[in-house]
């Protein structure tokens, strides 16, 4: 099942705090690519925040992998995630 997980900043923490943990969410994130559970990851145009499409059996797996990033760790971002299906409606047009 795709995934997609919206990244929400917690209010009130300061944007200093996540300095020290940048690398370590880098690594990861790295290693979730690598395993193949992180299809893609980018950053919103409009504001500064990541999207990541995750590929997982169920919606309680993707909270299980984002809860290893760092920055969620240390309580310093939190994600939506939003369970994906297939489009059906092109078939309409083969019918």
């Amino acid at each position: 099942m795709k995934i997609l997980a919206l990244e929400q900043e917690r209010p009130g923490v300061p944007a200093e705090a996540f300095a020290p943990h940048l690398r370590a969410e880098a690594a990861r994130v790295y290693e979730l690519q690598q395993n193949g559970v992180l299809r893609e990851i980018w950053f919103r145009a409009d504001r500064s925040s990541a999207v990541l499409v995750l590929e997982c059996l169920t919606v309680e797996e993707a909270r299980e992998v984002l809860r290893t990033l760092p920055l969620v760790k240390e309580k310093l971002i939190d994600f939506e995630i939003i369970p994906l299906k297939p489009y059906p409606g092109l078939a309409r047009l083969c019918a």
